[in-house]
């Protein structure tokens, strides 16, 4: 896909999760509308996934993911995005969108698999569990010689968990090379700015310490700069290294008064801010 048809799912995508999260009346838009242009572009431009049609014309989806690229969500409660992403993908039917957070619902506030929802494979959000996750589903493609890559996304304020620690320890002394990273640093969480709540002080040099090949994204809601950052991500795979990514994202990016606050972490708009927020996104694909 071109950047522009890029940007044009992105900007269906975010006009979902908005609509999502008003829709119930809960939810997390913040990290949602900031990992935007991340997810689509994994989905719709880097990974490798499987594209045959199954039942009712959707994506064939099973829970191995055997020579196909794997994606975990390790910050589970930004799961507008990553639902919005895999319908508009293929997965389900983009109208069961709206029955997110609601009852008997397979869209739940944090991704579960008993829902058995296509694409999901790990219940996550309970922080910091994700990519001990990714390094065992990257190992095992390892022992099975599939050539096929591991992704996994955090947050910046879900690298204060311990176990986050033991698992950037433990990938690059299994060398696990065909995993590929990301923090996602827009400096915000629950509480406050992270460098107030619990400082991470320099995750880069934290991360090069514990043996990862590190790069950055700065621009992570620039479409161009971020596919041109995935692809040499990609480049660096292979090399006896897991790879880290720093991706310097805007919290309610694309939404002018959501953006570069954590008031809009976990916080639902109004009838008048969700005019006031699809207003701003253009429709291009159809809403649900």
């Amino acid at each position: 896909m071109t950047t522009q048809n890029l940007q044009a799912v992105a900007s269906q995508v975010r006009r979902d999760i908005v609509r999502q999260v008003h829709g119930c009346q809960s939810g997390h838009p913040g990290g949602s509308l900031g990992c935007t242009d991340l997810i689509v572009a994994l989905y719709f431009q880097i990974m490798k996934i499987n594209n045959r049609k199954g039942k009712g014309g959707f994506l064939s989806f099973n829970m191995d993911g055997t020579n196909e690229d794997l994606f975990f969500l390790s910050n589970g409660h930004i799961s507008p995005v990553f639902y919005s992403v895999l319908a508009r993908r293929g997965y389900f039917d983009v109208k069961e969108l709206s029955t997110f957070r609601k009852i008997n619902s397979r869209l739940q506030g944090h991704p579960t698999t008993h829902e058995h929802l296509p694409g999901i494979r790990i219940a996550s959000g309970s922080l910091g569990q994700g990519l001990s996750v990714a390094i065992g589903a990257a190992l095992a493609k390892k022992l099975n010689s599939d050539k096929s890559l591991v992704f996994c996304l955090m947050g910046d304020g879900e690298q204060q968990e311990g176990q986050v620690w033991e698992a950037a320890q433990a990938a690059p002394h299994h060398k696990v090379d065909n995993l590929i990273a990301f923090v996602d640093l827009n400096g915000q969480q629950i509480d406050g700015p992270t460098e107030k709540v619990m400082n991470n002080r320099d995750l880069k040099a934290k991360y090069k310490a514990f043996g990862w090949n590190v790069i950055e994204i700065k621009k992570g809601n620039d479409m161009e700069e971020v596919v041109k950052g995935l692809r040499k991500a990609k480049r660096l795979t292979g090399k006896g290294q897991p790879i880290m990514v720093m991706l310097t994202t805007e919290m309610g990016a694309g939404v002018d008064f959501m953006m570069g606050s954590h008031k809009w972490h976990g916080v639902a708009p109004n009838d008048e801010q969700l005019a006031a927020a699809l207003a701003q996104l253009p429709e291009t694909l159809g809403d649900y």
